[in-house]
């Protein structure tokens, strides 16, 4: 035997991987990327959250799908029924079926997270992009004022301005709102950073396109998107606010159908209907739970995208 056949290494098997296909597996089936394993991979808390929103969808487009009674109609000789196949959730102090009065104060309470939301996002824009496309006397005057801003609880900034405008559902989306305000214009700014100093904005600079064209066509569409996916969480955090206002009867007043005005409502009667405040409690803990999932589930895609 020869000295190069005793030294010659043993034969591998390789897998042939087809040019610009999948990888191969040894049984020469197409296996799947480990990427596409975690895109298949959904996991069970994603599927709770998504369910528990899609009944929250039929409960404001379809409430009486849902729950065919009249959230308003009363009975006082069926008060402080306990739950039953005849009243789900039991009855309040005035009789009124909770399983009815919660799926029609889901539409409020939504309306609430949504509106006071959508005010923070679009002043908190305006004020980002105000710092971030303007000289560093404006960034930074702008930026002090935020500083303190933040330092104030959110909550703590809803009940000055309750305070100054007054109660009621309008002026709690206003008061939640203008607390969010700083939050989202920091995050605006960041964005703005990054974004006019990009590739494709100093390309369209170059090639003279005006300033009002280069911030409508590449700076905001691209600043805004990481800020509405940080806005999808921000809706589950102003639902609570506020029920917290309608709690401490500032919010929606009662006899509305609201999750807060309930859970006011059953805390005089815990010791004897604890059903009045354990189920709103429930569904409020549930839909900002669930919320806030789904938001960090698509917060996570956008950041696996960009990277």
């Amino acid at each position: 035997m020869s000295i190069a056949s005793r030294t010659a290494p043993p034969a591998v098997a390789t897998l042939a991987t087809p040019l610009g296909g999948p990888p191969v597996s040894p049984a020469g089936t197409p296996g799947r990327t480990p990427r596409a394993r975690r895109r298949l991979r959904i996991r069970p808390g994603i599927l709770l959250a998504s369910a528990f929103l899609l009944w929250l969808a039929a409960s404001v487009l379809v409430p009486g799908l849902l729950a065919p009674g009249d959230p308003y109609a009363v009975n006082p000789a069926r008060s402080f029924e306990a739950p039953s196949a005849a009243a789900w959730f039991g009855t309040d102090d005035s009789g009124a079926d909770n399983y009815t009065r919660i799926v029609h104060g889901a539409a409020t309470s939504l309306y609430i997270g949504i509106g006071a939301t959508a005010i923070g996002v679009l002043g908190g824009t305006a004020i980002g992009l105000l710092a971030g496309l303007n000289g560093r006397l404006v960034e930074a005057s702008v930026m002090r004022f935020l500083d303190v801003t933040l330092a104030i609880p959110e909550i703590l900034l809803a009940l000055v301005v309750i305070g100054i405008i007054g109660g009621g559902t309008e002026n709690a989306i206003l008061a939640i709102g203008a607390g969010s305000i700083a939050y989202y214009a920091r995050i605006t700014r960041a964005q703005t950073h990054l974004v006019r100093r990009s590739g494709y904005v100093e390309a369209a600079r170059t090639l003279g396109l005006p300033a009002w064209r280069v911030l409508l066509t590449h700076i905001v569409p691209n600043v805004i998107k990481p800020v509405l996916v940080l806005a999808t969480i921000g809706v589950g955090s102003a639902i609570g606010a506020g029920a917290s206002l309608s709690f401490l009867g500032l919010g929606t007043p009662p006899p509305a159908p609201e999750w807060g005005a309930m859970l006011s409502a059953g805390r005089n009667f815990i010791s004897n209907a604890p059903w009045m405040i354990t189920f709103p409690a429930a569904f409020l803990v549930a839909t900002v739970l669930s919320i806030t999932v789904i938001g960090r589930e698509l917060r996570r895609r956008a950041e696996g995208r960009i990277a």
